[in-house]
């Protein structure tokens, strides 16, 4: 009986070391996508700002009377 008892001990070893190393693994991976993630949204946030400038930039080109095209009247000849 004592040689089933180290058998099934011996196998739960076993599973529990396959265990902790695939957790160690998947807290590893987490610990990848979490830095990518902290790039991305780091990268969102600037590509936000640069789209809000250009959005500031447009309206104002289109909105200030100076760079409004003028119309000119037709050339005398007509």
């Amino acid at each position: 009986m004592a040689a089933a008892e180290l058998n099934t001990l011996n196998e739960l070893e076993h599973r529990l070391e396959s265990l902790e190393a695939r957790n160690a693994f998947q807290d590893d991976v987490i610990e990848q996508l979490n830095q990518e993630l902290t790039i991305h949204q780091a990268q969102l946030a600037e590509l936000k700002e640069n789209m809000r400038l250009i959005a500031a930039r447009i309206k104002e080109s289109t909105t200030s009377p100076d760079t409004q095209v003028e119309i000119e009247p037709p050339p005398p000849h007509y």
